[in-house]
């Protein structure tokens, strides 16, 4: 059983210039590479965790609503914790991604117009249970495999030219976090 509660409802959501403002995240881990092709150096491999969507096929990083009472990082922080039942650290913001929601339109928003801040979240721990656990599965995938099993044309772009670009650099520049460090 879990201690936490999701959040519900809209009385609380931002919207702007017609647009609900939503924030989530990449959680990202990494785990090492046993690739016998790598010559005996060991290589750290980065996985990202997605979760099924509701609606259909294919899968989808943890987003939701940004409410008033809260921050943008406040908010993707908690959506990776109902969501995904992960808690880490928000280590880079990525982007502000535009998407059409089919299942959002309110008054507020009549076309379903999104506006999703989305930020790169190193992953601490996995919560045994959570939120939104009877309607959720996790699944830590590798880039190219969260690429291919993305639902969304919006959710791959975050992935690749959001969050792969960044932890390119940030990896070349060696300020990835270090693995043993979780």
């Amino acid at each position: 059983m879990c201690d936490l509660v999701a959040r519900t409802g809209r009385l609380q959501q931002r919207y702007e210039d017609g647009r609900r403002l939503v924030a989530g995240c990449i959680p990202f881990r990494y785990r090492d590479n046993n690739d016998e092709t790598s010559g005996g150096e060991q290589k750290r491999l980065v996985e990202v965790l997605m979760i099924n969507s509701q609606s259909g096929p294919g899968l989808l990083f943890p987003k939701g609503g940004w409410e008033n009472d809260e921050t943008v990082e406040e908010a993707a922080a908690r959506e990776a914790i109902e969501e995904a039942g992960v808690r880490g650290d928000l280590v880079q913001f990525l982007g502000f991604y535009n998407f059409k929601s089919k299942s959002h339109q309110d008054e507020f928003c009549p076309e379903g117009m999104c506006r999703a801040a989305i930020f790169a979240l190193h992953v601490k721990e996995e919560l045994a249970s959570w939120p939104e656990q009877s309607i959720r599965q996790r699944s830590w995938l590798t880039v190219p495999e969260a690429a291919e099993r993305s639902r969304y044309p919006w959710v791959q772009e975050a992935l690749v030219t959001g969050f792969s670009a960044w932890h390119d650099k940030w990896s070349e520049a060696g300020s990835a976090p270090d693995p043993s460090s979780r």
